[in-house]
């Protein structure tokens, strides 16, 4: 096992569930709630990251912060890098894992019976009390599987990692880029280890989304009797 690999993927994965989550969980419940007639486009949008190639994300974010762009040159003369550091890194992780993050709190959001809204508001409540008071206990199954989507994804994502953060051990090397030199390097009873896993804890992720997911069945069940 590549530990020093395990603590930057572990790290990346903390860094970027907790800078989606406020923006997922705002994201979310704009999009469960709205009526916006953008909100498709919207919506779209959020969804590509899931069919484009990471390596296609990758390329756009070397064009738009790598030194040879303007915005890239402004940065690096402000003492800002992004190309192959744990910061640049991050950003894209970012880009990368949102539509985990919002489309299982959006679903449990969409889920809430407005109806709960409405008389919530007739009994005093304010839409901010409203969203903690009722709908956020509510949708708390969507959130943590948001958040173990989140960590799963990025634990596992190779493509975009490789071309953004380079393989700079102990600083950029993840464990899914440190499993690929091994198998580069015919060390297969090292990659086996890594490999499992990175199974283990997909299929953890897995289970946990699938178990919120039932808990929120049942939420829901017992409010309409």
């Amino acid at each position: 096992m590549d530990w020093s690999a395990l603590h930057v993927s572990l790290t990346l994965a903390v860094l970027t569930t907790l800078a989606l989550l406020p923006v997922g969980l705002a994201l979310a419940r704009w999009l469960a709630v709205t009526a916006w007639a953008g909100r498709p486009v919207v919506e779209a949008l959020l969804l590509l990251p899931l069919l484009l190639p990471p390596t296609v994300i990758g390329f756009y974010f070397l064009v738009a912060f790598g030194q040879g762009s303007a915005w890239g040159a402004w940065l690096a003369a402000s003492g800002i890098r992004l190309v192959f550091t744990l910061e640049g890194l991050l950003l894209v992780s970012v880009l990368v894992n949102l539509p985990f993050m919002v489309q299982p709190i959006q679903r449990a959001f969409a889920a809430v019976p407005h109806s709960l809204r409405e008389a919530a508001w007739v009994s005093g409540l304010s839409s901010w009390q409203t969203f903690w008071r009722i709908e956020l206990p509510l949708a708390w199954p969507g959130l943590l599987a948001g958040m173990a989507l989140t960590v799963a994804h990025t634990l596992g994502e190779f493509g975009v990692v490789l071309m953004v953060g380079g393989n700079i051990e102990g600083e950029t090397r993840t464990l899914s880029v440190s499993l690929y030199d091994k198998v580069q390097g015919m060390d297969l009873q090292s990659a086996h280890v890594m490999a499992l896993a990175l199974v283990g804890i997909s299929l953890l992720a897995l289970s946990l989304v699938l178990a919120f997911d039932r808990v929120g069945q049942r939420g829901r069940a017992l409010q309409e009797r």
